[in-house]
């Protein structure tokens, strides 16, 4: 949903903006040629992108770089749902899962059959759209499943993601936009060859197989973004903001009636109209050398032919002369969005758009941040920008506390907005945002994903890369005085849209039916001569880098303290934590103390201060309790290490009791307990909780709203208090040496008095799951949530390596056992999978977990499905080898760094492992076979108890289709949440 718009990466500039102009670098396209390719780039870029135009027209953007052996790519196409004919919605997005299908190269076992089968199946489905009369349809349809029953015998399911898979590809995916649909992979840097010959492939000449269980996918998709009241809200957001542009007039998954109805010769018309080069861009962020990657990449979509694509047009929307107002039900609990329109993204009015959004909310300092979030008015606030290439957005969010009404909450967001119209707010706060856009571009700048995101973004925005780059010293141009006038030109109070989500049933939803179909064979022991070749080409060898525990990271001292340390020797950001063994099992007032310690200041400064000062200095702080660990965490510029030390130091140690903040943050508590009653993922949570632990377990281990009443301010305070007085342990990421930061840090206990003693608490014990059980929870929703559960044996390091292999081969991908059978043959489910969970702690047990979700009437389909699966393991040789390759490569190209290192060695000690464990992994995988899977899966899987977890609505679902599947519990919501 958000998607906000930001200047992009500037890594180099690793000082921070003290109010002074500092020093300008220039960005401006320069051209270069070199080996025959022809080149624009941008000046002093720190992505050191290139940027090359092809013949064909095709877009090829390089951003080069040696941190790990891998590349992330995108190829992205310039249409999605705008772009969708008004008669056939959701047709880019129906497409965006067709380009998974293959070509008559590979995807297929024998072209030569298969092609007349899909050639009537196409023209079944036209006849199928153009008939009205619905037992007439329902007979064509009853052909179409036969039909493709047939043409199904020669079609290999998931051979994308098998070719994928064998090259140690990961996060293979794809989206769809308002404007742009991008396919996604993360491969290692020695598979390009592999890559581009499989990617040049898929674009060639797509078929459409397998199209009516795909299709049943989608259909699960758009009940899913029905269960979605967040998703119904920002749909009824951009239909009343955009009338005229089909921003609004159009979803991206599409109407009902368009997905009953898809036409296969419009999908085709589609593509041939908008996958052209000349619309389309390879954009490619990792270590590789641009030189050699633009000739591969010229090679294999050279065969491309660019033709016109026709324009976009739309009517100027006309302006908003008074709050236009939509309503949205659903069992969530209530809040509303507020939006205003702006210009596109290539204007200037949409970079100044997100200045202004964050001096509207920026986590610490901004308006809302402070007058709204800070002062506990409200249980949540925001305002973020969302910048598309014909208007921009500017959407403030509002959630109601304890009492208050949504017409309150709307009444309290237009204050803060008449408040940044009048200049009621620090000139500082735009230097402030600078010193942050500058500390978090060169955050962003570390990631391979990152860069190649923001030049993917800019490219299918049509935004100058170099104006892009530029937008932070523009920034340092502007005045208050320059937002204020800005605001008064866009922001009024009767010029926006107003959505209010309301608790309620919404009678309007009429979810997509399921349609009759009979599994499919997937074939996942064949393969097209295409996968045989391209998994035959050459590729050199990664060789593996493993952590070593005892080289690669400082250990020292800090008077009695241990300081774990891992230089940072790429740029100048730092990050530090207060490690304590301690979490919320020990004590049931720390995680409200660890919350009530936002709205916190000392005697001499008072908590807004505070957030201003940290904001100020582009620095950061956190503390997060876990149920046995708690974190305290501070992060910034290294030049400024020392003064945030101090800062968090003194909060900490000096905090005081705020009456006023408490008695608020006790009623935004209950508020926010009540919400998570209404939320479906919590209540999700609330039964795994119960199948792990039993009745009393660490998701109910808190307060009645009785016993709330009861609680102190002055005891949350001391909890806090004390932790600066407690053993604990110190890791450190950044640019200082292990001697620099000892002499520089202070202890953050500040006396020599004996640490106070750490009161362990009772603890939970993991029960043994010995019957099949259904723990079942009502919501109001058109799916039916199912997650099977079961404890197993005590953590042994031994079964590392076939819990590895298992996982891959079985349920943990598109081209796992699970995912083919559940979704691709059956056609049971969007989102599904199974696991063996590895535990936390030596101690632990390791957990056996499955996961469906579909439509109610699928649901006894479903739960049979997977049954099927836990009870005996499907034998497939080719999925087995796919795996097992996947996983070397994996782990081969892999490289833990910055401060993952430090927590990949905490989650090793916490273990008992006192080296890095993939190496094991990666030396015994290979060793391993179908029997040892077999072995281990009818040790922990076949004939197993299991708690069955489901949230669904209990007017779907009959008690005795549940009691069918174990002994019924019905848990209310007191049992699930203890409260």
């Amino acid at each position: 949903m958000r998607k906000v718009f930001r200047a992009t990466i500037m890594a180099s500039l690793l000082f921070i903006w003290v109010g002074a102009f500092a020093q300008q670098k220039k960005f401006e396209w320069k051209e270069a040629k070199e080996d025959g390719y022809t080149y624009r780039y941008v000046s002093n870029d720190p992505t050191q992108a290139r940027f090359y135009k092809l013949n064909n027209g095709l877009t090829v953007i390089l951003s080069p770089s040696k941190k790990e052996p891998r590349i992330q790519t995108y190829i992205a196409t310039k249409a999605g749902s705008k772009t969708d004919p008004k008669d056939h919605t959701g047709l880019a997005h129906y497409l965006e899962h067709m380009l998974f299908k293959g070509t008559d190269k590979f995807g297929s076992l024998d072209w030569a059959k298969e092609k007349p089968l899909l050639d009537e199946i196409d023209a079944l489905y036209e006849q199928y759209n153009s008939t009205a009369d619905e037992a007439k349809r329902k007979e064509i349809y009853t052909e179409i499943d036969r039909v493709s029953g047939e043409a199904a015998k020669y079609a290999l399911a998931n051979e994308y993601d098998k070719v994928m898979s064998n090259m140690g590809s990961e996060g293979t995916n794809a989206f769809t936009s308002f404007e742009q649909t991008v396919y996604i992979e993360n491969i290692p840097n020695n598979v390009v060859d592999k890559y581009l010959s499989v990617q040049a492939e898929r674009f060639r000449a797509p078929v459409l197989r397998l199209f009516h269980t795909e299709l049943e996918a989608v259909y699960e998709e758009k009940n899913i973004g029905l269960d979605n009241d967040g998703r119904k809200a920002v749909e009824a957001m951009f239909e009343a903001t955009f009338p005229n542009n089909n921003y609004g007039k159009q979803t991206v998954i599409g109407t009902i009636e368009h997905l009953k109805n898809p036409s296969l010769q419009a999908i085709r018309a589609y593509y041939n109209t908008y996958y052209v080069p000349n619309n389309m861009g390879v954009i490619m962020s990792g270590d590789f050398d641009p030189t050699v990657m633009i000739k591969k990449i010229d090679q294999a979509f050279a065969y491309m032919k660019a033709h016109d694509v026709p324009a976009y047009v739309f009517d100027k929307e006309q302006e908003i002369k008074q709050p236009i107002v939509r309503e949205v039900k659903g069992p969530n609990a209530e809040f509303l969005f507020m939006g205003f329109r702006f210009p596109g993204a290539a204007s200037e009015d949409a970079q100044m758009l997100n200045l202004m959004s964050n001096i509207l909310t920026n986590g610490s300092a901004g308006l809302i941040d402070l007058d709204l979030v800070k002062s506990q008015k409200l249980l949540g606030a925001a305002a973020f920008p969302y910048v598309l290439k014909d208007y921009s957005m500017l959407i403030l969010q509002g959630n109601p506390s304890q009492g208050q009404t949504l017409e309150q909450v709307r009444d309290l967001l237009l204050g803060e907005l008449k408040k940044l119209r009048n200049g009621e707010f620090s000139e500082d706060l735009i230097t402030s945002i600078i010193n942050n856009e500058r500390k978090d571009q060169i955050s962003l700048n570390e990631s391979y994903q990152g860069r190649a995101q923001e030049l993917m973004s800019a490219f299918t925005s049509e935004v100058d890369w170099a104006h892009e780059l530029g937008y932070v010293d523009r920034l340092a141009t502007l005045t208050k005085q320059d937002v204020v006038n800005f605001a008064n030109r866009y922001l009024n109070d009767d010029n926006y849209v107003l959505v209010y989500k309301r608790q309620g049933v919404d009678t309007d939803v009429v979810k997509v039916e399921k349609p009759a179909i009979t599994p499919i064979p997937v074939n996942r022991d064949d393969q097209s001569e295409f996968l045989q070749a391209v998994n035959a080409m050459p590729e050199t060898t990664i060789n593996p880098v493993w952590v070593d525990y005892e080289k690669d990271i400082a250990k020292g001292k800090l008077i009695d303290t241990e300081v774990l340390a891992v230089q940072n020797k790429d740029n100048a950001l730092f990050s530090l934590s207060y490690q304590y063994a301690l979490g919320k099992w020990d004590n049931k007032l720390l995680p409200l103390a660890v919350d009530y310690f936002e709205f916190l200041g000392t005697k001499d400064k008072s908590s807004e201060a505070f957030s201003k000062e940290f904001y100020k200095l582009a620095s950061t702080f956190s503390v997060a309790a876990g149920n046995e660990e708690t974190r305290i965490s501070i992060a910034g510029l290294d030049e400024n290490f020392d003064k945030t030390v101090l800062l968090i130091q003194d909060l900490l140690r000096n905090c005081v009791v705020d009456e006023d903040a408490f008695q608020a943050y006790l009623l935004r508590l209950k508020k926010a307990r009540s919400n998570a009653k209404e939320n479906k993922g919590s209540i999700m949570e609330g039964l795994k909780a119960y199948a792990k632990y039993g009745a009393k377990n660490p998701f109910n281990n808190t307060f009645t709203d009785a016993e709330l009443d009861q609680l102190k301010a002055a005891d949350l305070v001391k909890v806090l208090h004390d932790l600066s007085r407690m053993k604990h342990s110190i890791l450190y990421y950044g640019p200082r040496e292990m001697k620099q930061l000892t002499a520089a840090l202070p202890p953050l206990k500040a006396d020599k008095k004996d640490y106070l003693a750490i009161q362990r608490g009772i603890g939970f014990k993991e029960l043994p799951t010995t019957a099949n059980q259904v723990l079942f929870a009502h919501y109001d929703m058109k799916q039916a949530e199912v997650y099977w559960f079961r404890n197993s044996d005590v953590y042994n390091s031994a079964n590392t390596p076939v819990v590895s292999l298992f996982n891959n081969y079985f349920g943990g991908g598109m081209g796992s056992i699970v995912f083919q059978t559940i979704r691709e043959s059956k056609a049971l489910a969007y989102s599904t999978y199974a696991f063996y969970g590895q535990p936390q702690k030596k101690e632990n047990h390791y957990v056996v977990g499955a996961y469906i979700g579909t439509q109610s009437d699928k649901f006894k389909e479903a739960i049979d499905g997977m049954n099927d699966l836990l009870t005996a393991l499907p034998e497939s040789p080719l999925a087995l080898e796919t795996a097992k390759v996947s996983l070397l490569k994996s782990l081969a190209s892999e490289r833990i760094t910055n401060a993952g290192i430090l927590y990949s060695y905490l989650a090793a000690k916490r273990l008992g492992n006192t080296s890095d464990i993939r190496k094991t992994v990666y030396e015994e995988a290979p060793k391993l076979g179908y029997a040892d899977l077999k072995a281990f899966h009818q040790r922990e899987f076949s004939n197993k108890p299991y708690a069955y977890c489901i949230v669904g609505n209990r007017e779907s679902l009959a008690d005795q289709e549940l009691e069918k599947v174990g002994k019924l519990k019905k848990l209310s919501m007191e049992e699930i949440f203890g409260y």
